[in-house]
């Protein structure tokens, strides 16, 4: 049983305000480079945080779901004004595509060629993520989501070093996000705690930490989708959870909602948390003939009784559909994919990294299957 985590943690609230002594004091760099999205360089999130560092320069052009493009061109200028550190400050859309500049920042070529495990030759750049929602994770992971718009493909750049140097996460930084955001992220959490806790690859460590999340998330979601500007406690358990689901996943790995989410993603531009909002609970029915015993454990940590292992196991995913429709997850049809794609997505989605780790062997036909089941509006 391995567990691996290099990444220096800076938790609570008004942590963020802290960004020039974490980058100068705690990492010991000067140069360096931040990369964040359009939406939040217009609320002036960046100039605040920036007042006492100045970056040699600000990427602010991550578009969701971040393109081999995008990130192509933020190696450029990597290269060309060589950061010694690179700071992530967004989603986890942003976080990815500085994970994956922090690549080619030190190793020649496009990120196209460093698809896969430690592809690359020279160590990554260090990474400072700051994520500005509840859902990503990344911050402490190793690895980063990124679309080949070509194929279309979202592919997988992943190695040790591509842990952050170090994450700044601070529940206030939550304070604005629109309640949409806030469910879609939540939901995004709660994924990947389940699916960390029941795949193949979990262990007894990875265990712990997606337990606890399940059990912040759970509690927290409601109240913050609610008013999470006036909520501290939602908030700082909605981060907590998110970050321990990091953990637990970056070590374990992701399931089939993961493979169903990041095709569509690819292939129609659908927002990562949605989509994995939208598939948990109907990839959970597909799961519970070979995780029940996973459920149920789940089930007892968020305070729901049953009769048995199996009672149990469906209560949870009926409370994870009842969270998810308080809080506003859309229906798959809203997504307005027609069923001629569905032979497509399942057979983008049996060739992701991580359909070998869900706890149910899945192949084109089951995501097929299961993209009805979601047509349908039918999980059970």
């Amino acid at each position: 049983m391995i567990f691996h985590q290099p990444t220096k943690l800076f938790f609570g609230s008004g942590e963020a305000q802290k960004l020039q002594a974490v980058v100068e004091d705690d990492l010991a760099c000067f140069r360096t480079l931040l990369i964040t999205d359009q939406g939040l360089s217009a609320t002036g999130l960046v100039k605040a945080l920036t007042r006492d560092h100045m970056p040699l320069e600000i990427f602010d052009a991550v578009e969701a779901n971040p393109s081999a493009r995008t990130v192509n061109r933020i190696g450029d200028l990597t290269r060309r004004i060589r950061p010694e550190l690179i700071i992530g400050l967004g989603g986890g859309s942003v976080l990815d595509a500085a994970k994956a500049a922090a690549v080619l920042a030190t190793n020649p070529g496009l990120i196209e060629d460093f698809e896969g495990l430690r592809r690359y030759t020279a160590a990554p750049a260090p990474v400072l993520a700051v994520p500005t929602t509840c859902g990503t994770g990344s911050e402490v992971t190793k690895g980063a989501v990124i679309t080949d718009t070509q194929r279309p493909f979202k592919m997988s750049i992943k190695g040790p070093e591509l842990f952050p140097a170090a994450a700044i996460v601070d529940p206030d930084l939550l304070s604005s996000l629109p309640a949409s955001i806030v469910a879609s992220t939540g939901l995004d959490a709660l994924t990947h705690a389940i699916e960390a806790f029941t795949a193949k690859s979990s262990n007894l460590i990875t265990d712990q930490f997606a337990l606890q999340a399940v059990k912040l998330i759970c509690k927290a979601i409601e109240p913050a989708y609610q008013d999470i500007a006036a909520n501290t406690a939602a908030r700082e358990s909605l981060m907590y959870g998110s970050t321990l689901a990091g953990y637990a996943f970056g070590n374990s790995d992701v399931g089939a909602v993961h493979c169903l989410a990041e095709s569509i993603g690819a292939l129609f531009d659908t927002p990562h948390g949605v989509a994995n909002s939208i598939f948990l609970p109907y990839v959970m029915r597909f799961n519970l003939p070979a995780c029940a015993n996973k459920y149920a454990v789940l089930a007892e940590a968020v305070g729901i009784q049953g009769e048995n292992e199996e009672d149990l196991a469906a209560k949870f995913i009926e409370r994870v559909e009842d969270v998810s429709g308080k809080v506003g997850i859309p229906g798959f049809l809203e997504l307005g994919i027609e069923a001629g794609s569905f032979s497509r997505i399942a057979e983008y989605s049996a060739q992701n990294g991580s359909n070998a780790s869900n706890p149910r062997v899945a192949g084109v036909q089951d995501y097929v299957a299961i993209l009805e089941s979601a047509a349908a509006g039918d999980s059970r």
